[in-house]
């Protein structure tokens, strides 16, 4: 359960402990966890290659879009929502631990309170950084390429990452609020409606105005613009909303927003308890 923590405590001492180390612990502790139970990280990380495989083959015949082949189109738009499901996976790791008592254990130890969620979303941002690449690898296989150059693809690696962190605070007070596994667990699958709400599948462009005013404010839809436009697949819709026509400021501003909001009201939770 939370032995990397003891095994930390026991063997730094109290006196001796930092918000550093307490962090590197509960990272450690996560870690450890994904390596003995790996269903969740491996199931969250083989969705989008099925998607691709089933969207790419089954529904990109019937899509015509001119310029573009679908499936170049699909690989940035997996990744985007990716990054967004790191509510999910941070609610369902919350909640499981209050339900479990593991959080009500750390609140006993004589350590950091921030150290808890940062260790668990820097866990999930590493798991998520390894998890991309099959990903990156099958979209390559099925005739996506990267045509923007090292800089960059860098640039919306990152991008990719800086939305995944912000994203998993959100899920991480979302888990502490609930505090129920089965309830998250249910929860945590109604955030697949998310990407559909956005540009990462489907152009925007041919649905109804206020559908897509809703799609085009969606994080999701400005990361998803923004790595085409760094990966060289696409550029950035003309006389979409300001998110999506700049989407490298669209997604900084998104992510800066959620870390803004969650991060405090996460620290703040978990000190707080259930109360």
């Amino acid at each position: 359960m939370s032995s990397t923590v003891l095994a930390h405590e026991q063997r730094t001492g109290p006196a001796t402990s930092t918000p550093v180390a307490d962090t590197l612990a509960v990272l450690g502790r996560h870690l450890q966890r994904i390596k003995a139970a790996p269903g969740v990280v491996i199931l969250t990380q083989t969705m989008p290659i099925t998607m691709l495989l089933f969207f790419g083959y089954v529904f990109g015949s019937a899509l015509a879009m001119p310029g573009q082949e679908y499936r170049a189109f699909l690989v940035p738009g997996l990744l985007a929502a990716t990054a967004a499901n790191g509510i999910m996976t941070g609610m369902f790791q919350s909640a499981q631990d209050c339900h479990r008592g593991v959080m009500d254990r750390f609140r006993t130890l004589p350590m950091s309170r921030p150290a808890v969620p940062f260790g668990q979303t820097a866990a999930d941002l590493l798991t998520t950084a390894i998890g991309m690449v099959p990903l990156i690898l099958v979209g390559i296989a099925v005739g996506w390429r990267i045509e923007g150059g090292a800089p960059a693809a860098l640039g919306a690696f990152g991008l990719l990452l800086l939305l995944r962190f912000a994203t998993s605070w959100m899920g991480c007070w979302l888990g502490l609020l609930i505090r129920n596994e089965e309830a998250a667990g249910q929860l945590g699958s109604a955030t697949f409606i998310l990407p559909l709400l956005s540009s990462a599948y489907i152009p925007t462009d041919n649905l109804p105005d206020w559908l897509r005013t809703v799609a085009e404010w969606n994080p999701i839809s400005a990361m998803a613009a923004a790595t085409r436009d760094l990966f060289g697949n696409a550029s950035p819709p003309a006389g979409a909303a300001w998110p999506v026509t700049h989407p490298v400021a669209g997604t900084l501003a998104w992510s800066a927003v959620l870390l803004a909001v969650f991060v405090p009201l996460t620290v703040r939770r978990h000190a707080r308890g259930g109360e």
